[in-house]
Formats: C-alpha cells, sequence, structure tokens
C-alpha cells in the first residue's frame, strides 16, 4: 500500500513538473515570441477608463494576444496595469509582450492628417476641417466669430492659421488644431519678426502677415517669393499703390466669377489695392512660411513691377515704360 501511494505521489510530482515545464516554456514563448499569428496590424480602441482585464480581452477577442489573463499578471507585476492610455491603437502582431505593453502605457494612439492649404482663405480651411474624419466637432466652436472670440483675437480670423499638416488622434476636437495652427503661426511671425531687414516699411507684425498673404496669392513658385516681396516693399516706400490683382478678388467675395474687369478695378473695396493707398486691413488667404519669410527679408532690388510670363514665373522691370513692354510682350504670347 505505502508503495502505491508513494509511486503515485511519484507520479504526480513528475507530472506537476512537467506541466511547469510546458507552462514556463509557454509563459516565455509569449514573453518573448510575436504577441500573434496575424499577417496585418489592426486598430483597436481602448475606451476611457477600461480595466486591464477589459483590454487583454478585446485584444484577445481580436486575435492579438493569445492569454488574456497572462497579460493582466503581467500588468500587475509590472505596476502598470492602471496606466493604460485610452484611444485608438494600430498594433502590430509581430510585437513581442514588452512592445505592446510600452504601446498600451505609452498611448501611442493612431494620428489622422489635415492639411491647411497656403493661398486659401480662412474659410476654405475650415471646410477641409470640416470634412476630416474620426475628430470631434463643438458646433459652438466653428464659425471664424466663435474662434476669434475662443483665441481671444484682436483682429479678423483670416490669415491666422499656418498652412502645414497637423495630426490628431481620433475624438480630438477640431478647436485642438485651429489653436495649433494658429499658435505655429504666432511663434513663426515673432521669431521672423525678430530677425527682419531693417528699415522695413512695415509697422509691425500684423502688417507683414497681410502682404505676406499677397505675396502668397500673387506667385506660388517659392523662389520668386523675395523678389515679389521686394517689389512691394519698394511700393510701400515710394508710396506707391500695390495694384495687385488678388486683393481686388479677395475684396470682390461671391460676385468674383473667375475674371477681372476694368470696372472691377476701378471699383474702390477696403481691399482693392488698385484703390486704396497701403496694406489692405486683413490678409487674404493663409500665408505660407516662405512668404512670410519673404516679405521679413525680401530681395535687394528697384524693380516696382512684375508681369506673369505664362511658365509660372514673373518678369520683373524697374519703370513703367519696361513693364508695359513685357505686358504686351507675354500677353500677346497668352493669346
Amino acid at each position: 500500500m505505502q508503495k502505491t501511494k508513494t509511486f503515485i505521489l511519484t507520479i504526480a510530482a513528475s507530472v506537476f513538473v512537467i506541466w511547469l515545464s510546458v507552462e514556463g516554456w509557454s509563459f516565455k514563448q509569449f514573453i518573448t515570441q510575436p504577441i500573434s499569428a496575424l499577417q496585418s496590424p489592426k486598430v483597436v480602441s481602448i475606451a476611457s477608463g477600461s480595466s486591464a482585464k477589459k483590454v487583454a480581452n478585446l485584444l484577445y477577442e481580436a486575435r492579438l494576444i493569445r492569454h488574456p489573463d497572462w497579460l493582466v499578471w503581467v500588468l500587475k507585476w509590472q505596476g502598470q496595469a492602471e496606466s493604460i492610455k485610452a484611444g485608438e491603437i494600430e498594433i502590430q502582431p509581430q510585437w513581442t509582450l514588452p512592445e505592446l505593453i510600452d504601446a498600451l502605457v505609452q498611448g501611442k494612439t493612431v494620428t489622422y492628417p489635415v492639411t491647411f492649404i497656403a493661398g486659401e482663405t480662412v474659410q476654405q480651411a475650415l471646410a477641409r476641417l470640416a470634412g476630416s474624419t474620426k475628430m470631434r466637432f463643438e458646433v459652438d466652436l466653428m464659425s471664424p466669430e466663435a474662434i476669434e472670440k475662443a483665441l481671444g483675437l484682436s483682429v479678423p480670423l483670416e490669415g491666422q492659421l499656418l498652412p502645414e499638416t497637423y495630426f490628431y488622434s481620433a475624438n480630438e476636437t477640431a478647436m485642438s488644431i485651429i489653436r495649433r495652427s494658429h499658435q505655429s503661426l504666432n511663434q513663426l511671425l515673432k521669431q521672423a519678426w525678430e530677425n527682419r531687414a531693417s528699415n522695413l516699411p512695415l509697422k509691425n507684425p500684423y502688417e507683414a502677415l497681410i502682404l505676406a498673404s499677397i505675396v502668397e496669392k500673387e506667385t506660388g513658385y517659392a523662389p520668386e517669393r523675395p523678389m515679389i516681396a521686394g517689389v512691394f516693399i519698394n511700393r510701400l516706400r515710394k508710396g506707391m499703390r500695390l495694384q495687385s490683382d488678388p486683393t481686388t478678388i479677395y475684396g470682390m467675395g461671391e460676385a468674383y466669377d473667375g475674371n477681372i474687369r476694368k470696372k472691377d478695378l476701378l471699383t474702390k473695396t477696403v481691399y482693392n489695392t488698385y484703390r486704396i493707398n497701403g496694406l489692405p486691413p486683413t490678409p487674404i488667404a493663409l500665408a505660407s512660411e516662405d512668404a512670410i519669410r519673404a516679405v521679413m527679408n525680401p530681395a535687394t532690388t528697384e524693380a516696382l513691377y512684375f508681369v506673369a510670363s505664362g511658365q509660372g514665373q514673373h518678369v520683373f522691370s524697374k519703370t513703367l515704360e519696361e513693364h508695359n513692354k513685357a505686358v504686351q510682350k507675354y500677353l500677346l504670347k497668352r493669346h
């Protein structure tokens, strides 16, 4: 009888040791091998306040881990069970467990791009923002007037966003993108103004932004912007009107049908620089960093005029006589 008990205990102990060995090997595999056999990454959405167990079960159901209880145990053992961040996370199946936990705790969420385009108006930028997916919109904060108030602006919203690509996470608010863009613009303007050329006929960074928006609309060819800015700076210094077609177009608003007629150039609006002296009251578009820096440090030139060559660039002239000849030459080429 005693021998039988000893034999049974020996067998039981052996089975237990084998089980421990198998489980230990499995646990080692769980920690060191890829978390899943899937071939493609998956995006999972972790709700705010989710427990470690809920997250582990979510990953198990998505076939991203094989042992949810082991994940919970490791998180608790490392003191990270309460540190999982909410949001959308793209999980790579080839990650090891430490890489997965790092992503969960660091909140490496999926991001989406939205781009504000240089030369577009702020209304066009807001429309682009409104078309973004996965973004949260506060209805009472999407009009220019409401945004101006939220940003604490003492000037209109036009031109107050820096045209760049911004990345946001799911459920981030549209207003947070607007704030980031406006702050980026302010930082750029401050830095550029501090490093501006001497004796510019501009009173403050806002006037520089207005002129930069005009330069932005006059040419899409970045290397030419300092020269365009130089012409406008020369005209301002001499008290000449800027005579910029884009300002006339902006002042026409919805009446603009794609053509500028002589009567449009003669119609006085606060934006028509054929009829007003100096700068218009606000920017006419979103100005790029290139345009802002061009205005702050324009090219040194004696040119006072320019005309489009039809090749995406311009021809510059010092005198009205030279300019009229260039206009005739390049207008004839286009017709």
